[in-house]
């Protein structure tokens, strides 16, 4: 049993590691977060037949439920890891907090912009040729698939009923016209 204890990894090494890695994921995510508001700084039409809108809170966890369930799993999975492994609390601490401010994220509201060149969501830049509709729709959302990531693909996008139903209109007209 020793010779097995020696094989693992430190586990306060890994959980620094672990959680290193989380805040570069969470600091990412918020910079993009931040760069919608510079990419989209006005809403409605655009030139040359673009259009932007935002969601609000309770669209967004429409679009972001799988995510949402996703983060409370990874919240709770290490309380129960952590004592086994030896693992000290605070790591857990700090990384719960970590996925706590990453869930906020995902419940903000965004901002969405459709151009003839690109698609704007999450402070992403799109180019559609990258992106395809799948023909089956959820009701409250758009869902396109980015080319070849398959089952990671899943690209929602949130916002109220007239919105997308323009969205979907224009995003139609532009990926036609890319075949």
């Amino acid at each position: 049993m020793a010779e097995l204890t020696n094989a693992l990894p430190d586990p306060e090494g890994m959980a620094q590691f672990c959680v290193a890695v989380l805040a570069v994921i969470v600091a990412w995510d918020a910079w993009w977060l931040g760069r919608q508001r510079i990419d989209i700084p006005s809403l409605g039409d655009l030139p040359n037949s673009g259009y932007a809108w935002e969601s609000n809170q309770s669209q967004e966890v429409s679009r972001q439920w799988a995510n949402l369930m996703t983060m409370g799993a990874m919240m709770v999975l290490p309380w129960m890891l952590a004592e086994l492994s030896d693992t000290p609390m605070l790591w857990v601490w700090i990384w719960d907090i970590l996925l706590a401010m990453h869930l906020i994220s995902l419940l903000i509201p965004k901002r969405y912009a459709i151009t003839a060149t690109h698609l704007f969501a999450d402070g992403q830049r799109y180019e559609w040729n990258r992106l395809k509709m799948p023909k089956r729709q959820p009701r409250k959302r758009i869902m396109l698939l980015r080319k070849g990531w398959g089952p990671f693909g899943p690209l929602p996008l949130g916002g109220d009923r007239p919105s997308l139903t323009k969205a979907t209109a224009l995003i139609h007209s532009i990926l036609n016209e890319e075949e």
